[in-house]
């Protein structure tokens, strides 16, 4: 019945010859399409990247990595506990002319053991991806990528454990963190329920740490810009176009995280065309760029000039 609600609004409001093509064009871009597109910007505008984390990746998608020509360029690592069934793991592409070894080892159940006895933190599965890896100049590094949970209550903890996790290993000493993650905060949080942005930054630079954004990010450098049509089930969040921007989601999620004495940032830039560039006020993803998150991209150089790279 709901599906036939909605045909018939559209039927309303446009003739059929019209709206469904708008909707084949939409279903073979965003749904059909989505891996494709997605693996084309990563060869075509930041195959020239050294690290790569990726968030929410389905197995199909590594898959179709590791055949297509950035299987070639890079050693993508995927969790040695894949989730299958949800189907969204977060993943590490290391080039191999930077790291011809590849990663070394799997560190993931460590940090995961790291989380407080008795807090439950609201991870799944294949939401951490931790490994140790060393580049060409014998620079070692540990490499995580996360994504956190919609409210973002998960991501002061993981960062909590996987500082412990590095801290705990003797083996893991003088390792240099690049951690790229889904961080899910918001611009305006709700107190208790949601990770507050600024409340996130305090909390990582307690721990030693920075960001591409530096120390305190501007709270509305936003990641994010999309929202929900009437067009779905989730009725109770859709809204009008007009509304898009109050009542989307459009907030500043993402983050590369490593330790302030280890690299200082030469350049950090988002994108959301998949061309290095980004367009504020745009919603996405669109036909050309098929994520809901921008691309995150950053030049780290490492201080200590005896290891540069």
């Amino acid at each position: 019945i709901f599906d036939a609600i909605l045909v018939h609004m559209m039927n309303t409001n446009s003739p059929p010859d019209v709206w469904q093509g708008l909707k084949t064009t939409m279903v073979e871009n965003l749904n059909k399409q989505k891996v494709p597109h997605t693996l084309a910007i990563l060869e075509n505008t930041y195959s020239d990247s050294d690290i790569i984390t990726l968030q929410e990746v389905s197995s199909s998608f590594i898959d179709q990595a590791r055949a297509s020509k950035l299987g070639k360029t890079f050693h993508i690592i995927a969790p040695m506990n894949l989730d299958a069934v949800r189907d969204q793991n977060s993943v590490i592409f290391l080039k191999k002319e930077s790291f011809p070894k590849g990663a070394g080892v799997e560190i993931t159940s460590l940090v995961e053991n790291s989380f407080p006895e008795g807090v439950t933190v609201p991870v799944a599965k294949g939401d951490i991806l931790a490994i140790t890896a060393t580049n060409k100049f014998d620079v070692q590094f540990v490499v995580a990528s996360f994504h956190g949970d919609t409210n973002g209550l998960a991501t002061k903890p993981v960062v909590d454990a996987v500082v412990k996790a590095m801290a705990s290993d003797s083996a893991l000493k003088g390792h240099r963190l690049v951690f790229g993650m889904d961080a899910n905060t918001y611009e305006k949080a709700k107190p208790g329920k949601q990770q507050d942005v600024l409340d996130y930054a305090k909390h990582y630079n307690t721990l030693g740490l920075t960001s591409c954004w530096g120390d305190m990010p501007n709270p509305s450098n936003y990641t994010t810009y999309n929202a929900r049509t009437y067009l779905q089930p989730q009725l109770n969040k859709a809204c009008k176009s007009s509304e898009k921007r109050e009542k989307g989601d459009v907030n500043p999620k993402d983050f590369i995280l490593f330790p302030k004495g280890d690299f200082s940032v030469l350049k950090t830039w988002k994108d959301n065309t998949g061309k290095k560039t980004y367009i504020e006020d745009m919603a996405f993803p669109t036909l050309d760029f098929p994520s809901d998150h921008g691309v995150l991209a950053t030049i780290l150089e490492p201080i200590d000039v005896s290891t540069a790279s």
